[in-house]
């Protein structure tokens, strides 16, 4: 997963808003005590923190893989 992919999967999933609240004030402490800014500053990949995040929040599985991946052209 892309940064890209991972900020388009939260703001797809969160909504804008919400989706920088959490990434700012959310804490993860399968990501060691860090919100999941902390997480992508500190190089742990975007698709780790998108899962602990999902987890956490309680997103359904069928929305975890393929997240943030722009829709197929027809």
């Amino acid at each position: 997963m892309k940064l890209s992919e991972f900020q388009r999967a939260v703001s797809d999933e969160f909504g804008s808003s919400y989706g920088q609240a959490l990434m700012a004030d959310l804490v993860l402490g399968e990501l060691g005590g860090r919100t999941p800014q902390e997480a992508i500053t500190a190089g742990i990949p975007p698709r780790e923190v998108w899962l602990a995040l999902c987890k956490e929040t309680g997103v359904p599985p069928s929305h975890w893989y393929g997240a943030g991946k722009p829709a197929p052209k027809a």
